[in-house]
């Protein structure tokens, strides 16, 4: 959702931007729908340019959880999952306003509503808070889905980084997750190659 040419990045969170945040949710629901695509990624956007996060806030919040709100009814009548991904403001966008699994469960929690989970991508939760053990264990019953990258670089799972992918796996297994595992990386060689035996993130049904 908003115009990425732009530099946008979503607009669930953008105060006044209320009327083509539902017109992108609309389209996004037909494509969903199209593609027989179960859960819609719900992008909170960017703290406007040159105005002081702390200050617009409290109001970026309010604005985000009237917009899940709206967007909850428009998912349950198509059947689709809404997913609020935090994305890490150190290295990726320092603009970023939901940013935390901490910020993205609160905001979740004051939704409330059960069609809207959190999506856990590693990368980002691995370079904002760390602690992956505890952090996955106190928030699975909110995951709707996972991605995973390498840190620092965000290259594939199994190339040289901070966390332990196979550890991360059976960590998910015990906790009885039965969703996909998305990649989504920079890959460092030939993909051509690597997805022809991609059995560093293969699940055991």
């Amino acid at each position: 959702l908003g115009d990425m040419s732009k530099g946008e990045m979503g607009l669930g969170a953008v105060p006044g931007r209320e009327v083509e945040f539902r017109d992108g949710l609309d389209l996004a629901v037909k494509y969903a729908k199209t593609l027989n695509c179960e859960r819609i990624h719900i992008m909170a956007g960017r703290v406007p340019l040159g105005a002081d996060r702390a200050t617009v806030a409290g109001e970026m919040e309010d604005t985000f959880i009237e917009n899940l709100k709206y967007a909850s009814d428009v998912l349950s009548q198509a059947e689709i999952t809404g997913l609020v991904e935090p994305i890490n403001t150190r290295i990726t966008d320092p603009r970023y306003f939901l940013n935390t699994p901490q910020q993205a469960v609160a905001v979740l929690q004051k939704v409330g509503r059960p069609n809207l989970k959190l999506q856990m991508d590693v990368f980002h939760w691995q370079i904002m808070d760390g602690n992956l053990t505890q952090n996955l264990q106190t928030y699975f019953p909110l995951i709707g889905h996972v991605q995973i990258a390498q840190v620092p670089n965000r290259n594939e799972p199994d190339s040289p980084g901070e966390v332990n992918f196979s550890y991360l796996f059976s960590l998910l297994e015990e906790l009885g997750y039965e969703g996909y595992v998305g990649c989504e990386y920079k890959p460092r060689g030939n993909l051509e190659n690597r997805i022809k035996t991609p059995n560093y993130y293969k699940r055991n049904n």
